[in-house]
């Protein structure tokens, strides 16, 4: 199973995500964020953080999960290209963040993405697991 694909959007960027399981989906959330934003084949990992997030309902968790990548991200000087997600249920998740300091990799940033967006964000569960939409703020 493919982990993400982009999909068009008039102002941001878009992507359908993927998942066998719900961990599986948002390790797959975040690849793709990180993903879009460069080349992850060229990111080793070098760094690891844990990242702990809570919120109402798995939706919102997912977002919240990604905007705290990010924060991290950007606080961290950091790009991430592995994820393991330790513990999720409906309202937290526990997980490690793997990458890289930013300063290590010269002019590696393609697209700066600040956010993720809560814009008709729905994790649907289908026979082959879980899928949702997530649009990207640029």
């Amino acid at each position: 199973m493919k982990k993400y694909e982009q999909i068009e959007h008039t102002a941001d960027l878009g992507a359908k995500i993927y998942g066998t399981t719900l961990p599986e989906l948002f390790e797959n959330a975040a690849f793709c964020m990180f993903d879009m934003m460069t080349d992850l084949s060229k990111v080793v990992d070098g760094e690891s953080i844990e990242i702990k997030a809570e919120a109402p309902d798995k939706e919102s968790l997912l977002v919240v999960w990604l905007n705290e990548l990010l924060y991290a991200a950007t606080t961290g000087e950091l790009i991430f290209s592995e994820f393991d997600v330790k513990s999720l249920d409906e309202n937290s998740i526990l997980a490690e963040a793997r990458g890289r300091k930013l300063k290590a990799i010269e002019g590696i940033i393609d697209v700066e993405i600040k956010a993720a967006t809560f814009h008709d964000v729905e994790i649907a569960e289908g026979e082959l697991g879980y899928e949702v939409v997530i649009v990207f703020d640029v």
